[in-house]
């Protein structure tokens, strides 16, 4: 493995991801995953179902 990416790799091990930022990391694995088994996942979809549960937790 090339030093740059080794370096790069030890970044982003020390990298603290932010309340938001995890949620968005989120989204876009649910999106990613979904979108493979059925194309009619759309990026607003996820959004919204996410944007629901959260709401429904909250209650």
């Amino acid at each position: 493995m090339s030093n740059e990416l080794n370096e790069l790799l030890a970044a982003a091990k020390k990298a603290d991801l932010t309340s938001d930022d995890k949620e968005a990391q989120r989204r876009s694995f649910a999106y990613g995953n979904t979108k493979i088994e059925n194309d009619r996942i759309t990026r607003d979809l996820v959004d919204q179902e996410a944007d629901r549960l959260t709401n429904d937790k909250n209650k």
